[in-house]
């Protein structure tokens, strides 16, 4: 047990599920609660797309977890990287040490899956971390600042989006709005004509699991935007230069951005039988791993079967909050009857540019101008801090008047000589 008979919950990863665990239990009497990430921060990974694309600074939507938890008395955060569990004796291995729980709660998220293709995982850009968002905008930023020195480079002209859902739409539709409405005012020598944009997606729409209404509007829009949109289609090589096809198609590029699927940050240490297809642990309706009492995993992470979800819930933000809050009520009062998780799907949405938005909610689908609004009014809300609020809807605000931003920096370690 913790100090002074608090029970000791240890989570790993301050991700949606994570943090959110971490805000229910703050300053309940009872518990001591440890947060153990690798970053300092919590991500808000839904609008990386608008950092990789220089719409909004990293700060806007990164929270450092000291900040978030300064007056909760019963939280305290170890930035390190969690190496293994060792389930027998209640502790986890870390670079900075060992450390014991009483309760362990694993909601390390997901990261890219390449699914088993070494030449892409190799040569192409992911966006899973501020890091990798920040990445692909300081690339994209010097690759347009080499194609006025380069202009018979083909590779550097053409950007490509591996993965048509909803990271891979919103990317494809934001440098679309860049080709369209910015290069033409930052490079006036440019001929913008030059620049391509592909959307590759193996299903037969980009955000296919939507309604037909919702994933024809996107394709549509993403079209009237000036994005070639290739479907039922695979990448088998990228070797750094050229994206080879399963139709035998190839393009030259040297901007090729992985968007097609996720996996579990599994932690290895617990028994094989509870690791399920895509690197998820095996929970029951309450969250708690197979064939242990006190280890639970939630979501990205967590593969809970049910009725209405066969194959597991979608790895989405809100199965993440809200199998926190069933856990949450779970642990503070563990003499009631336990709650089962059951997941309200509330719909999903995904914005391709201005005024051009899908959504599907339970009342049916919206797309256009209204989609658009909703979908940055829930974002909006979504957002940890006042303040970051307020940040954010500035850029907006300021961005839809003018169509226009300042925060093309292109920041990079710095170099002894000048190239």
């Amino acid at each position: 047990m913790g100090a002074m008979g608090s029970k000791k919950i240890v989570v790993i990863g301050g991700g949606f599920a994570g943090l959110q665990l971490c805000r229910k239990l703050r300053n309940k009497k009872g518990f001591e609660v440890l947060l153990v990430d690798r970053e300092n921060h919590h991500m808000f990974q839904p609008l990386f797309y608008q950092v990789a694309t220089a719409r909004l600074e990293p700060s806007s939507i990164s929270f450092p977890f000291r900040k978030i938890f300064q007056r909760a008395k019963n939280i305290d955060f170890l930035m390190a990287n969690v190496a293994s569990i060792n389930a027998a004796q209640n502790i986890i291995v870390t670079d900075q040490g060992e450390v014991a729980f009483d309760e362990l709660v694993l909601a390390t998220g997901a990261y890219t899956n390449y699914f088993g293709n070494d030449s892409v995982q190799e040569n192409a850009l992911s966006m899973k971390t501020t890091h990798e968002a920040i990445y692909i905008r300081n690339h994209m930023l010097m690759n347009f600042e080499r194609m006025m020195e380069k202009k018979d480079s083909e590779g550097h002209k053409n950007i490509v989006v591996v993965g048509g859902g909803p990271t891979g739409v919103e990317l494809a539709g934001s440098f679309a709005e860049m080709k369209n409405v910015i290069l033409p005012k930052d490079y006036p020598r440019l001929d913008v004509s030059d620049v391509k944009i592909y959307l590759i997606e193996g299903a037969e729409y980009p955000l296919n699991v939507m309604s037909h209404k919702s994933k024809s509007s996107a394709k549509k829009y993403l079209e009237k935007l000036g994005v070639e949109v290739i479907t039922k289609t695979f990448v088998n090589n990228y070797d750094g230069q050229t994206v080879e096809l399963s139709t035998g198609d190839k393009i030259q590029s040297d901007n090729v951005i992985w968007a097609a699927g996720v996996k579990g940050n599994y932690v290895p240490g617990l028994t094989d039988e509870v690791e399920q297809k895509g690197n998820r642990y095996k929970v029951n309706r309450q969250n708690k791993i197979d064939g242990y009492e006190n280890i639970y995993a939630l979501g990205d992470v967590a593969y809970m079967e049910t009725e209405k979800f066969p194959k597991g819930h979608p790895q989405v933000a809100n199965v993440a909050i809200n199998q926190a809050n069933t856990l949450a009520k779970n642990l503070v009062k563990p003499e009631a009857v336990p709650k089962d998780f059951v997941y309200k799907d509330l719909g999903s949405m995904a914005t391709v540019g201005k005024h051009k938005a899908v959504v599907d909610a339970p009342f049916g689908s919206i797309t256009g101008f209204i989609a658009w609004f909703i979908w940055m009014a829930l974002h909006l809300m979504l957002i940890l801090s006042v303040r970051n609020k307020l940040i954010i809807f500035i850029n907006w605000a300021w961005s839809y008047l003018t169509r226009d931003t300042s925060l093309r920096l292109i920041l990079r370690a710095r170099q002894k000589n000048w190239g």
